[in-house]
């Protein structure tokens, strides 16, 4: 871990994005259902197969890590292709962009068990299209029966998932984008008041702030925020923006960049601009809800060093762990973690190539998506106090979305139908979600 100008001794209680909020479930009932779901769930797919299958054998289910794999959710229709995910500990609920079947599944954390799948027979979903811009669902983020996501063709889609066998669709905001690309990642303030989503393949790539009522799962119009044209051009050459989250501690949104601009140097190379230079790294965008600006100022552009990010998540005291990935930016060895305050970081070694990263209170560690890891794709554990890798686990080629549940310290990883390491974990050829468990802080 190669270290920046970070101050690991700021006192101030960050708290969590809302995803990673929650106590550590520890009734017995709990405890015993827990313990019964791999068996529950082997029961029911020998049922639905008439062959039993070993689960979480293989490379991706090591007997040395302390992250263990405990069972994996088959997928009604299997899975070949996903976006991102998400986890709401109060309702014992993961959530799943799923483009192979056009819609957001929904598994019971507490049974570890397949519950239900949201989708608009109305509008369906774009499911796999001929490339990724165009593809959907894609973003996902919840709060209690209100569902939101991104489809491929630049909408947000807003469901209460508590009504009927497959949910209610009860908005469907178009973004703006020109021509119709994506609507991507996106998160939730704190108190579940504003909800900032991406259009990442727009041409340039812009957010989108709404006003929410949490009450009516309804959005008010949209501010379009965008970033200042010498971060990223008007013509783009491609770049884009990612995935968003909340910190409590300044009560404000960031928002990973990939690529920017004359960042370290004027003559950095960016899509086909001075090719053969090294390449420029990315930034964050840090926006107000409360007193939106377009662009984003230059003094709420935070530059990076040799990091060019996709996710972003929250761990203790404002710290936020992007992302890295060589996808971006070739020479990313790293993944970094910088303070929200102090914009002070660190970074971690022996680790990159992560699409969605998330923070777990009730183990107090980092995950990634590393699907990009150089020798293969791997779940990344880090350490929340040291910012230390503690390990990485091999998963499937297309491994980038993962997921904790705060409350029961278990880490959902879609795998995709490819390759043994999935067979291994899955049990079979048709994908599935990985469950992992980990270690609480109170052990």
């Amino acid at each position: 871990m190669s270290i920046g100008t970070f101050d690991p001794g700021l006192k101030e209680d960050a708290g969590l994005a809302p995803f990673a909020a929650g106590a550590r479930e520890s009734n017995l009932f709990a405890s015993v259902s827990r313990a019964l779901a791999p068996v529950l769930f082997a029961v029911v797919w020998l049922a639905a197969t008439g062959t039993a299958f070993a689960q979480c054998t293989g490379a991706g289910a090591p007997s040395n890590t302390e992250t263990k794999c405990l069972t994996a959710v088959a997928i009604p229709g299997g899975l070949t292709s996903f976006d991102i995910s998400f986890v709401n500990p109060e309702r014992s609920e993961y959530y799943l962009a799923d483009r192979t079947n056009k819609g957001i599944d929904i598994i019971d954390t507490a049974s570890n068990t397949f519950k239900k799948r949201i989708f608009s027979s109305a509008f369906p979903f774009a499911g796999i299209q001929a490339d990724n811009n165009h593809s959907g669902p894609d973003g996902v983020v919840a709060r209690g029966r209100c569902l939101y996501t991104g489809d491929g063709d630049s909408t947000l889609k807003v469901f209460d998932i508590d009504v009927g066998e497959h949910g209610e669709l009860l908005q469907r905001v178009d973004t703006g984008a020109s021509p119709k690309t994506r609507l991507d990642e996106m998160a939730l303030s704190g108190d579940g008041h504003f909800l900032l989503a991406v259009n990442n393949a727009a041409n340039p790539p812009f957010a989108t702030l709404f006003p929410v009522d949490d009450d009516s799962c309804t959005v008010g119009t949209g501010f379009k925020i965008e970033a200042d044209p010498s971060v990223i051009p008007a013509d783009n050459q491609g770049l884009s923006i990612e995935q968003p989250t909340w910190v409590e501690l300044t009560h404000r949104f960031v928002v990973s960049v990939p690529t920017t601009i004359n960042n370290p140097t004027a003559n950095c190379s960016y899509g086909s601009v001075n090719p053969g230079n090294p390449p420029c790294s990315g930034a964050i965008l840090v926006i107000d809800p409360t007193h939106p600006v377009t662009p984003v100022p230059l003094a709420d552009t935070i530059s990076l060093i040799n990091c060019g990010p996709n996710g972003a998540t929250v761990g203790p005291h404002g710290n936020v762990m992007v992302g890295c990935t060589p996808g971006n930016q070739p020479t990313n060895l790293e993944t970094t973690i910088i303070n929200a305050k102090t914009h002070n970081y660190v970074d971690v070694g022996n680790l990159t190539g992560s699409d969605e990263v998330w923070y777990n209170r009730g183990s107090n560690r980092y995950y990634t998506g590393s699907n990009r890891n150089p020798g293969g794709a791997v779940l990344g554990v880090v350490d929340g106090t040291t910012n230390f890798l503690v390990e990485t686990i091999p998963q499937s080629p297309g491994s980038h979305s993962v997921a904790a549940d705060s409350r029961r310290n278990e880490i959902f990883v879609p795998e995709n139908a490819t390759g043994p390491v999935s067979a291994g974990i899955c049990g079979g050829s048709n994908g599935c979600v990985a469950v992992y468990s980990a270690p609480s802080t109170d052990e």
